[in-house]
């Protein structure tokens, strides 16, 4: 991910996968990468005195991720660099998001991590993915949706003494993913706060036996462990009254053509996983009869490969 030292920086094109955090029990652990992308495409603006951000937007959300105010991708980028001792030269931003916000569905991960690989890039910086990975994620707080943004796939992800251990399984899956959206958001801020400040044991050991269950089903392609791998207790049932879509629609896990529903993330969305012979419209019209809303927006995905990027017209 390095460059020429000495070398302008050309512009570039990163691609950045939506994810889905926790898959029910592992919480702060485990993301799944989904095939939603961020895609951003930049390069540093050659007008003098001009205003340090530019950004054209199309996409989900468009309004939003145009704003150049608080940018999230921009004030990394800078933040990075900063900290580092460099300036932060005036950049353009092409954007076009695919990922839901406010839903679960790792926006801000994506943003996060966009913003770093723009500084290590524009920087000079040198660092590898894996870098530009850990200090997405100490912005983060946790490594999950991170993790899984860079590498891909379902990841499982630890901290230790500030460093990122991670792996990913699950690569060549054709389990087919689907996601139910809310009218409304929730803020992570506000998903988290929802959370006690201890458990029992028995609910910690409910989590650690589904969560390596987890891990096996996804490694070994068994779609019929995902009923009791994906069941959690340390914070789904603390977030069913900010999440009314999650006591209606947890119990369809194991009906015919699903394989496992979880909260996506700190919600509001819902994640099912899906046989890869289920045909979706009907399996869709079965999720909106629980949630008693017909127009409920219901997104088709897949598992996805992790971070991209690629030089635009590099000399």
């Amino acid at each position: 991910m390095s460059q020429n030292p000495g070398a302008t920086p050309g512009p570039i094109r990163l691609v950045l996968p939506a994810t889905s955090a926790n898959l029910g029990p592992a919480f702060d652990s485990a993301g799944l990468a989904m095939a939603l992308t961020l895609t951003i495409e930049a390069e540093q603006s050659q007008t003098p005195d001009g205003p340090p951000l530019t950004i054209e937007a199309t996409g989900r959300n468009a309004d939003r991720c145009a704003r150049t105010g608080n940018n999230m991708i921009f004030e990394t980028c800078r933040d990075v660099l900063q900290r580092v001792g460099l300036p932060a030269s005036p950049l353009i931003l092409r954007v076009h998001n695919e990922i839901p916000l406010g839903m679960g569905c790792g926006s801000s991960a994506a943003a996060l991590l966009g913003g770093v690989m723009l500084a290590n890039h524009f920087g000079g910086l040198g660092w590898d993915l894996h870098r530009c990975m850990e200090e997405a994620c100490r912005r983060e707080g946790h490594p999950d949706n991170v993790a899984a943004c860079a590498l891909g796939y379902m990841t499982v992800s630890a901290v230790s003494q500030g460093s990122v251990t991670a792996a990913t399984c699950g690569k060549g899956l054709a389990w087919k993913l689907l996601l139910a959206l809310p009218s409304a958001s929730l803020a992570t801020e506000r998903a988290r706060a929802l959370l006690p400040i201890a458990y029992t044991r028995a609910d910690a050991v409910n989590n650690v036996q589904r969560a390596a269950l987890l891990v096996a089903a996804f490694a070994l392609g068994r779609g019929d462990l995902l009923r009791v791998a994906m069941q959690d207790r340390l914070h789904q049932p603390y977030r069913m009254e900010a999440c009314p879509l999650l006591p209606q629609l947890l119990p369809l896990a194991g009906e015919p053509g699903i394989f496992g529903v979880a909260l996506s993330g700190a919600g509001p969305g819902i994640l099912f996983v899906i046989e890869p012979d289920a045909v979706l419209g009907e399996i869709a019209d079965r999720i909106r009869q629980a949630a008693g809303d017909p127009s409920l927006e219901i997104i088709e995905t897949a598992i996805a490969g992790g971070a991209t990027q690629f030089l635009i017209n590099p000399a």
